[in-house]
C-alpha cells in the first residue's frame, strides 16, 4: 500500500467516524430548555467541535491501523471480494 493510498484509507475512516460520532451526547436546546430566540430548538446546546474532533481522530485512528493490519495480513485479498471472476464466459456469437 502507498502512502497516498493510507492517507486516503485515514481520511475516509476519520470522516466515516465523524459522522457516526456527531450525534453521540449532543444535548439539543430543546433538551436544555433554553432556547435562543431565532433558532431551532433542535440546535445545538453543548457542541464542542475540538473535543469531538480530537476523540474522533484516535478512534479513527485505531480502526485505521486495524484495516492496515488487515490488508497486511493477507487475510482477504481482493480475489475474496471479487465476484465477476465467478460469472460465465461471455460466448462468442
Amino acid at each position: 500500500m502507498s502512502i497516498v493510498s493510507a492517507i486516503v484509507l485515514y481520511a475516509v475512516t476519520w470522516f466515516m467516524t465523524m459522522f457516526i460520532a456527531l450525534p453521540i451526547g449532543l444535548r439539543t436546546q430543546g433538551d436544555e430548555g433554553v432556547i435562543v430566540e431565532g433558532t431551532h430548538a433542535g440546535a445545538p446546546a453543548n457542541y464542542n467541535p475540538r473535543r469531538k474532533a480530537i476523540i474522533v481522530t484516535l478512534v479513527a485512528f485505531v480502526i485505521w491501523g486495524i484495516i492496515i493490519g488487515v490488508i497486511y495480513s493477507g487475510m482477504f485479498s481482493w480475489h475474496d471480494v471479487d465476484w465477476t471472476a465467478h460469472l460465465p464466459k461471455v460466448s462468442d456469437s
